[in-house]
């Protein structure tokens, strides 16, 4: 389920393993726009808002680097923090320097771990700015280790804005248990911060409609679309009992903007108070309908019991 910088799919250089070079030109600058030096990125507009890039004539940088474009007024980016971001990226050809997308339009911002799978220049560029601040980062082909026969990826520029910290999420549901169910299906809640056991197989035939129903109620603020949601979840295909994806066995919950994952997520967990667990079936139609994916055949009806560990 979970699909970082989904809404950005063009974009999978933010998770480059590794990367080089970077530089502190504009660290001290207030204004939310880059240096007016030729042959340089420009950017333009106030943090908060999706920015203006505008690119130099010619051919595109080689080198990465970063620039603090807005240092920030909040608590300083650590190595190890996890921080909400806005990002616009384009990429830098020369030519068309085509937009390929930003979370302003798609009103979902990102959470992000500054680790080491970041490029060395985005690690670089967050360790001098604090909540509130805006980086740019140019990645261009030293932030990526190229493997044998693969076509150069083109240099990326980012623009990233650093809203601030989510908020610590629950370990597992927590509430009242009330015991609705889903015919055919079984939920057994083993108590404290264990993963519930869900059982799908059954000859009973699935609703062509979505179903969702509580498990645990929670007593958190009711999920609403446009947020990220953290959950921990357990999804089965129905009728067969196979586990198809588990947060549970990775060993932490997944995080993503709801307006992301498939309809049968959107619309299921909307309104759903924080520290819920509940149990869905999602008809192909809100699932993924005609087309097998990852292991799951055509037409399948879904089943997820998810627990509702944070919204923001």
């Amino acid at each position: 389920m979970r699909r970082a910088l989904a809404a950005l799919a063009a974009v999978p250089l933010i998770f480059f393993a590794a990367a080089c070079g970077g530089s502190d030109s504009g660290a001290n600058g207030a204004a939310a726009s880059a240096s007016s030096a030729p042959g340089k990125v420009q950017v333009t507009g106030n943090v908060g808002a999706k920015p203006t890039v505008t690119f130099p004539a010619g051919s595109p940088a080689t080198k990465s680097s970063y620039e603090v474009l807005t240092p920030g007024t909040g608590p300083q980016v650590k190595s190890g923090d996890k921080i909400i971001i806005n990002l616009t990226v384009y990429n830098w050809d020369g030519k068309q320097n085509a937009f390929q997308g930003s979370s302003y339009d798609s009103k979902a911002p990102e959470t992000i771990a500054v680790d080491q799978q970041l490029p060395q220049v985005l690690q670089d560029g967050f360790s001098k700015v604090k909540h509130g601040g805006r980086v740019l980062a140019v990645l261009a082909a030293d932030a990526a280790q190229q493997q044998q026969g693969q076509q150069p990826q083109p240099t990326k520029v980012f623009v990233v804005d650093v809203v601030g910290a989510p908020p610590e999420a629950l370990k597992a549901a927590t509430g009242k248990e009330v015991g609705e169910s889903i015919k055919g299906v079984k939920v057994v809640n083993p108590g404290g911060d264990k993963a519930p056991e869900l059982t799908t197989k059954t000859k009973d035939k699935p609703s062509k409609d979505l179903v969702v129903k509580t498990v645990i109620q929670g007593t958190g603020a009711k999920v609403k679309q446009g947020q990220t949601v953290v959950a921990h979840y357990t999804g089965k295909i129905w009728g067969t009992d196979k586990v198809f994806d588990s947060s549970w066995t990775k060993g932490e919950p997944a995080s993503f903007p709801l307006a992301n994952v498939i309809q049968g997520w959107q619309k299921g967990l909307a309104g759903v108070p924080v520290g819920s667990r509940v149990v869905m079936s999602i008809p192909p139609d809100l699932g993924y309908g005609k087309q097998e994916q990852n292991g799951i055949p055509a037409n399948s009806t879904l089943v997820f019991v998810v627990d509702v560990l944070s919204a923001y």
